[in-house]
């Protein structure tokens, strides 16, 4: 047995062993033991010891950092080397390993072959789309190339309230392939269209698990409406709509200010979705998604109807199991007949930094192993290994099994998260990544805290959160809520810094709760930039 095959068994046995429980996108595990904090060189602001000394935290840990890239200068350190559950900043290192693997302006290209014999306007033969672990395939695409995103992404949509959509079609880019089919003089298949998805292999391990073939990151979203008044039912809209896909919704309207409740349930291969509950009159629209369990088949039917749109008749059905036994060993002599470009890879980190979309961080782990001539993706973290060695980050004080920040095993140290910010500092593309993070009261998973402080738009920071229901004590366990990034303490100059909370708790299971630890950790981001910059408490 190969040593990649025995890492793989061992870490599934492992992950099957431990009993988690998922809420804000991430995981629940247990805290970390911490040793007495190091000697600050500088005395912390009072306002940030306030904040650590709330009734909350009680019996939870704080950990900080701070040092200038420049000079090696650190200015807080308390418990900078021991190891903290991360939570999303976890993203940090896998991203960072992503970007400079695959490249800045890295663009997927996604063909359609052509499989078979041309006679006139008609192929003999089938339609290939070979994916290419392009991330979003046109879904979130603006016309000026960007990739689009909300504040609340409707990944999270059944976890925290506020989701919302981008305007993008999400089939932007197969019907895009579609119409170029039709442009290359092909008007009849006389033959099937088929997924190759042989550019690696979905992992469960990692969860949610990237596939190569990624349409609306695998969802359809459900967005709700309350009717005209109490008792009407409530309107519903869905997308994408692809057969044989069928929603349907018992939702009704009640009172304003009564709770909104609506629940989604989907029949076992997921194409029958209801919705059951209320939702209050006068309420914004609320989004819940469902998870497309065969993404080949989806993307296959998907194709189907969006050649059919653009002019092309296709004698198969439609609607089947993705026909993968029917792909040719190479395409060697097959055409390309239609091929979608996506925006740089910038843009896609730039997405997941942004919202914290786990699929996208989970997906990097998988196209790393691609460039090392893999198609498990377990062999992306020797990938990120060496990457992180070049980065003169200590490795040792990183512990990752997953590229989100979602497994039980993730741990880091404040100062290694200091490392990889350290690097991406010293670098020609400094302000490009740093600019990828959220931002302080501006935009991302930090748009709504401190939006009229002092330190709006002055730190740049990726957020991490790992939370799940306490049921002895009917409240929330926050495992970690963290933030690692840039101050900006002068124009043009900044400092990294790590800070965050292990093992704080809620006062009730409202998920709002959480939502206050975020900003508690935000402000004390703010509160180290304005001491940074002059603007704050000294002693």
């Amino acid at each position: 047995m190969s040593p990649s095959v025995t890492h793989r068994t061992a870490r599934r046995r492992i992950a099957g062993t431990l009993s988690v429980v998922l809420a804000v996108g991430v995981v629940v595990t247990g805290l970390v033991q911490a040793a007495a904090p190091s000697t600050t060189p500088r005395r912390l602001d009072p306002r940030i010891t306030a904040v650590m000394r709330k009734p909350d935290y009680r019996r939870a840990q704080w950990g900080l950092f701070q040092q200038n890239p420049a000079s090696g200068k650190v200015t807080q350190s308390r418990y900078a080397d021991q190891f903290f559950i991360p939570g999303s900043t976890a993203k940090l290192f896998s991203v960072s390993g992503t970007w400079r693997t695959l490249g800045s302006d890295h663009r997927f290209v996604t063909p359609v072959h052509a499989v078979g014999r041309r006679l006139g306007s008609t192929l003999k033969g089938n339609l290939d789309l070979v994916a290419q672990g392009d991330l979003t395939l046109g879904g979130r695409t603006r016309k000026d190339g960007t990739v689009a995103f909300t504040t609340i992404d409707h990944t999270y949509a059944d976890l925290i309230p506020g989701a919302t959509l981008t305007p993008e079609n999400p089939l932007a880019g197969i019907d895009q392939l579609a119409r170029q089919v039709r442009a290359s003089g092909i008007r009849r298949v006389d033959g099937n269209v088929v997924i190759d998805a042989r550019l690696f292999r979905p992992d469960p391990v990692l969860d949610p698990t990237p596939t190569p073939l990624i349409i609306n990151d695998n969802l359809i979203d459900l967005l709700t409406s309350p009717g005209a008044g109490a008792g009407a039912p409530a309107g519903l809209d869905w997308r994408p709509k692809v057969a044989p896909y069928h929603v349907t919704s018992a939702v009704r309207t009640v009172a304003a200010g009564k709770p909104t409740d609506i629940n989604v349930t989907s029949s076992p291969d997921g194409t029958r979705i209801r919705l059951t509950g209320t939702i209050a009159a006068g309420s914004a629209p609320v989004l819940r998604v469902s998870g497309i369990k065969d993404p080949n088949a989806f993307g296959r039917t998907a194709l189907i109807e969006a050649l059919q749109r653009a002019g092309v008749q296709v004698r198969a059905k439609p609607v089947g199991p993705n026909p993968a036994g029917q792909l040719p060993r190479s395409y060697q002599g097959a055409p390309a007949v239609a091929r979608y470009t996506s925006p740089p890879y910038a843009q896609y980190a730039k997405l997941i930094l942004k919202v914290s979309h786990n699929l996208g961080a989970n997906l990097g782990m998988c196209l790393m192993a691609t460039t090392a001539g893999s198609s498990n993706c377990e062999e992306g973290f020797p990938v990120l290994a060496a990457f992180l060695d070049r980065a003169h980050v200590d490795r040792r004080a990183v512990q990752l099994a997953d590229g989100r920040g979602g497994n039980p095993a993730d741990r880091t140290t404040p100062r290694a998260l200091a490392q990889i910010l350290t690097y991406w500092q010293h670098t020609p593309e400094a302000q490009r990544f740093r600019t990828s993070l959220p931002v302080l009261g501006v935009d991302g998973t930090l748009a709504d805290s401190c939006r009229h402080c002092p330190s709006r738009g002055k730190v740049f920071a990726k957020t991490g959160t790992v939370a799940g229901g306490d049921a002895l004590n009917d409240r929330l366990a926050v495992g970690a809520e963290t933030a690692a990034g840039y101050l900006e303490t002068r124009k043009g100059h900044f400092e990294v810094f790590f800070d965050g909370v292990n093992g704080a708790s809620t006062p009730s299971a409202d998920v709002n709760g959480v939502l206050t630890i975020g900003n508690d950790v935000a402000a004390i981001a703010a509160y180290l930039q304005q001491q940074a910059s002059g603007g704050g408490h000294r002693s």
